[in-house]
């Protein structure tokens, strides 16, 4: 009898960190069944891996894929990057608990949190549930490409028990309201939540400029959503914390979180200094954490980032002559009113006046090529490049948008600018590379690419770790994160999602803008060359940088819990 798959003539790296080694992968159903020398067995599909890396799936542990999935059940860009779990429902927003009064603040809190436009969400989903646990059939019902983990929304719980209340500074839950949200949680992780998120950033606001609810949520109310998750097996917090105004309460919460709930993921990087100050002070206080707490981790953008400046989303200039050239319907009617002298020299005009909407500094050009380039090396930015010309640095952009046809983007540095610690930053053993936030910021920036950049250039280029511990800490131990069941390595009995990539060609490709959200809005989409095949529960969801069609993905509602 034939396999359903097998995957040949491939170096196995299995995820556990262990030495690639040659062999051949069977896959009948949606399991692998055999690794080894099968030249002899027969199969009705056949990969063939000869000079190509297999691996297990990226787990990606921070996504915002809640939303696209209802309309791009695909999940792109994220299947383009070796993804096959996504974790949704991070930094404490999600769609569930939900009344039908509530689905537009829950629509608007996303929206401004994450930039997901409020009317494609109202429009775009189904909206059939009111739970949790009904949130999650749902989105199986919509069959993703994807495996999707769910984490439930501390701002949808305060709010669904508190209502507008949950948004002022010092307001504290009732007794009753606090028990609502205990049994919430434990309604919810019965139910096949992996856990609850909370967002304390202070740049996260509602519309009307409050701190979305949470933010200043006191730590018993935390404690009882953690009974709630415990009552019913376990689950993990993730959070993004104000580390900025007050670091000590926020460790203080994390360690709390560690001995209550037992497994926490949290948002973090190397900042935006220099020296390796960020190296010594997470791994130290990480490590403490786990020796004395519980099991924390944290989780870390790969590259600066923050927002891509040009022609297609976000203007150079905040100023209502550019903001006017932005509301001209296309790009290519904002480049023919670019190379307009008059207009040009207007849109100058105020560009010096003002300055860039962010210092000139800090903004890098992707170049013009294929492949993005994003200043790993510490390429010159848009100030310097400008003062070399004698030109302002407005006038030295409008000159490469004009010479890139208007295709050419600009990264704004505003998060993780410390390349002096990155290196050994995301070599930490309590560190995670991938804070992509696939789906989110999606007419600003998109870093779903994170996985893919992780391995071609720190990995490849840079040499910073072998290609198996890179792989291991994106599958097996993101998974072990998640307490995902039979995932994130490759053995007979787990289950077959898998990756099959050229290692020495494997890169990220440019941004490019799109309109495919419903109503017509946009959104950057980044797509890699280097992947042979992506297969999600032994089906393959992409070939070659094109999705196939098949939705294979299942929403993962059973974990193992430490």
């Amino acid at each position: 009898m034939a396999h359903d798959m097998v995957i040949r003539g491939g170096t196995v790296i299995d995820g556990t960190g262990a030495a690639g080694f040659v062999a051949d992968v069977a896959v009948d159903g949606d399991r692998i069944t055999a690794i080894g020398d099968l030249a002899d067995a027969a199969a009705v599909t056949e990969v063939d891996a000869r000079g190509l890396t297999v691996t297990p799936g990226f787990v990606d542990l921070h996504t915002h894929l809640d939303a696209q999935i209802g309309w791009d059940p695909l999940m792109t860009s994220s299947s383009w990057q070796g993804v096959t779990t996504a974790l949704i429902g991070n930094c404490g927003v999600s769609f569930a608990p939900v009344t039908p009064q509530n689905r537009a603040y829950l629509a608007e809190l996303m929206e401004s949190v994450e930039d997901i436009p409020r009317q494609a969400i109202l429009d775009g989903l189904p909206w059939d549930w009111h739970t949790y646990p009904e949130y999650l059939d749902s989105v199986q019902r919509m069959s993703p490409a994807l495996n999707v983990v769910g984490l439930v929304g501390h701002c949808a719980v305060r709010y669904h028990a508190m209502g507008d209340r949950s948004m002022d500074e010092g307001s504290t839950a009732t007794p009753d309201e606090l028990a609502l949200m205990r049994d919430i949680m434990a309604e919810a992780v019965a139910g096949g939540a992996v856990g609850f998120s909370t967002s304390r950033i202070l740049l996260h606001t509602v519309p009307d400029g409050r701190k979305v609810p949470g933010t200043y949520a006191p730590v018993d109310e935390y404690v009882a959503m953690a009974e709630g998750m415990n009552r019913a097996g376990g689950g993990i917090f993730q959070a993004v914390m104000d580390f900025a105004t007050k670091m000590d309460h926020e460790m203080d919460l994390l360690r709390t979180m560690a001995e209550t709930a037992g497994d926490v993921l949290f948002s973090t990087g190397v900042g935006n200094g220099t020296g390796q100050g960020p190296v010594e002070f997470w791994g130290g206080r990480i490590d403490d954490m786990r020796a004395n707490h519980g099991r924390v981790t944290g989780v870390s953008q790969i590259r600066p980032s923050g927002t891509l400046m040009g022609l297609q989303q976000v203007p150079p200039v905040a100023g209502p002559r550019w903001k006017a050239l932005m509301q001209m319907p296309t790009l290519a009617l904002r480049l023919e009113a670019l190379k307009d002298d008059a207009t040009r020299a207007g849109l100058v005009e105020e560009g010096k006046a003002r300055g860039l909407w962010y210092d000139a500094n800090l903004v890098h050009p992707l170049g013009q090529g294929e492949v993005p380039d994003y200043h790993m090396e510490g390429g010159k930015s848009v100030a310097e490049l400008a003062a070399e010309k004698g030109v302002s640095p407005v006038e030295l952009v409008i000159d490469r948008l004009i010479e890139s046809e208007g295709r050419e983007l600009f990264n704004v540095w505003f998060f993780s600018r410390n390349m002096d610690a990155m290196p050994a930053f995301l070599n930490l053993d309590s560190i995670i590379p991938g804070l992509g936030d696939a789906g989110a910021h999606a007419g600003q920036i998109c870093d779903a690419d994170a996985t893919t950049h992780y391995l071609s250039y720190w990995v490849r280029e840079r040499g910073t770790a072998a290609l198996e511990q890179a792989v291991h800490k994106i599958t097996q131990k993101s998974a072990g994160v998640l307490g995902l069941v039979d995932r994130g390595t490759l053995a007979p009995g787990k289950f077959a999602d898998v990756n099959v990539f050229d290692a020495s060609s494997l890169q990220i490709a440019y941004p490019e803008y799109v309109n495919d959200f419903p109503h017509g809005s946009g959104r950057f989409r980044v797509n890699a060359s280097g992947y042979a095949a992506t297969i999600v529960n032994g089906r393959t969801v992409t070939e070659h940088g094109r999705n196939t069609g098949e939705r294979s993905g299942r929403v993962l509602r059973e974990f193992s819990r430490g």
